[in-house]
């Protein structure tokens, strides 16, 4: 299997450039047109994606693995613990799974890799030697510990009242929509904090530890300043205001924290007999890590594109980002 048709004229410096140009969501574009809106919900939500599988996760654990609002009225060390415990197991599986089937176990050889080079097994810019000891340390301490206290708040104020609760029984069409509706939330808030965060003194303060990531792998996607990871959970805070069940928290900060590490695999597809079975990472933002001034959103709203920090993966844009810095890139 080839890696990008031939004919397809790739950016230097990449092993493997994805279909381009790269498309946003069909929901924002002018003239509507509903045979791409339904191909892309499809997409998302018919088959086995990150979408269902971080759905049937949260079912999961909200089904065996979920104190009740009855339990979260009064904060534990008990049930906090076991939230910790949980949300470490997931990201243990998720991104640990992730980096030892593509990187150490190198299930997939470089094919839909799209860097070619290694991830960094040296550099003074890591504070443990390793960009993946740091991005483990980074991950597993204050990303972990940031996620589970946004959900022992929520759960809490939940349980006290102080944030309303939405249950199938009140409006199952709302309750269904409600998730649907989730990434499209986080994508988003994801755009306005990411540009808050290329602030020069807030990037100095925290966003700088992530871009230590030009290369980036599994690990990376979580791998931030307590600071950015405080910031990056904050649109749960959102069900302060809309009514949410325990269900909905779950998948919302599950969802955040899982595709932080699927959409930084650095390789675009799964591959399962040579066909691509699960979109992993995307080239959208592996191309923001190298060239920092683009596509700060994500695909699911268009930020990019309305304020010009769009680039689709196409020679003819990446010309055009050079003309913006003066040359090269």
């Amino acid at each position: 299997m080839s890696d990008s048709t031939p004919e397809q004229p790739k950016i230097k410096g990449w092993n493997h450039v994805p279909d381009v140009p790269i498309q946003v969501s069909p929901f924002f574009s002018w003239p509507p047109n509903p045979s791409r809106m339904a191909r892309w919900i499809a997409a998302r939500w018919f088959q086995i994606t990150e979408n269902t599988i971080i759905l049937g996760l949260a079912l999961l654990c909200w089904s065996f693995f979920q104190p009740s609002l009855e339990t979260t009225k009064t904060l534990s060390l008990d049930w906090i613990a076991a939230i910790w415990l949980r949300n470490m197991v997931l990201i243990f599986i998720v991104a640990g799974g992730l980096h030892w089937f593509f990187y150490m176990r190198k299930g997939q050889g470089n094919r839909l890799k799209y860097d070619p080079r290694d991830l960094m097994h040296k550099g003074r810019q890591f504070n443990f030697g390793g960009q993946v000891r740091d991005n483990m340390f980074w991950t597993m301490g204050s990303g972990v510990a940031t996620w589970t206290g946004f959900e022992v708040l929520l759960f809490w104020a939940m349980g006290n009242g102080w944030a309303p609760v939405l249950t199938w029984a009140d409006n199952p069409v709302w309750f269904v929509l409600l998730l649907l509706l989730t990434p499209v939330w986080i994508s988003f808030h994801f755009y306005w904090i990411h540009r808050a965060l290329h602030w020069g003194p807030l990037y100095r303060l925290a966003h700088g530890l992530h871009h230590r990531n030009i290369n980036v792998g599994p690990w990376s996607g979580l791998s931030m300043h307590p600071v950015e990871h405080v910031m990056f959970f904050s649109s749960i805070l959102v069900h302060f205001v809309v009514a949410a069940s325990p269900l909905h928290i779950l998948f919302h900060m599950q969802h955040q924290a899982l595709t932080a590490s699927t959409s930084h695999t650095g390789f675009e597809d799964l591959l399962v007999k040579d066909r691509k079975q699960l979109a992993l990472g995307t080239f959208h933002h592996q191309m923001h890590h190298r060239y920092f001034e683009v596509n700060y959103g994500n695909l699911e709203m268009p930020w990019d594109k309305w304020f010009g920090t769009f680039h689709n993966g196409t020679p003819e844009a990446h010309e055009q980002l050079k003309d913006r810095r003066g040359r090269p890139s």
